[in-house]
């Protein structure tokens, strides 16, 4: 194993996957980030952890915790089927969901003009508008003097 290395991923005859870490790597550590990978730990075996469920798409799952492990900066000893990097699976055919074509339109109709912001139609002046007839009357406003305030 390389100096360094923080996990190692090998496939066991017993145990199926397995994955075990190094003195590099703190233990508690170690075994919360393979506890969140779904390994468990193999009793009687310290230091050593096997994939759960490995009939349950195991390699694709073990390759996904190799991965996942080296995104977070940690450095990876995997055999060449475990590993994510030399072994990727073959991509996936596209199959057309519309998406694409809905963007496409989406982002036509985002360049061109719309109806929203043009300016509206002049079929009558603003001028035009009615106005209220004015009142017969015309209010009268007495102010009375209190006499109690100051002189300008």
């Amino acid at each position: 194993m390389q100096p360094g290395t923080h996990f190692s991923f090998d496939s066991h005859d017993i145990h199926g996957f397995v994955a075990s870490f190094t003195s590099a790597m703190p233990a508690h550590l170690a075994h919360w980030y393979l506890d969140r990978e779904q390994f468990e730990p193999v009793p009687g075996e310290p230091g050593m952890y096997r994939l759960s469920e490995p009939e349950h798409d195991g390699p694709r799952r073990t390759r996904q915790a190799v991965h996942d492990l080296r995104r977070q900066g940690y450095t990876v000893q995997a055999d060449i089927p475990l590993d994510s990097a030399v072994s990727a699976s073959p991509p996936r055919p596209v199959r057309p969901n519309g998406l694409q074509e809905r963007r496409s339109r989406l982002a036509q109709a985002a360049a061109g003009r719309t109806t929203q912001r043009a300016t509206p139609p002049t079929t009558s002046s603003p001028a035009a508008r009615p106005i209220p007839p004015k009142p017969i009357y015309a209010p009268t406003i007495h102010l009375t003097d209190s006499g109690g305030g100051r002189a300008r």
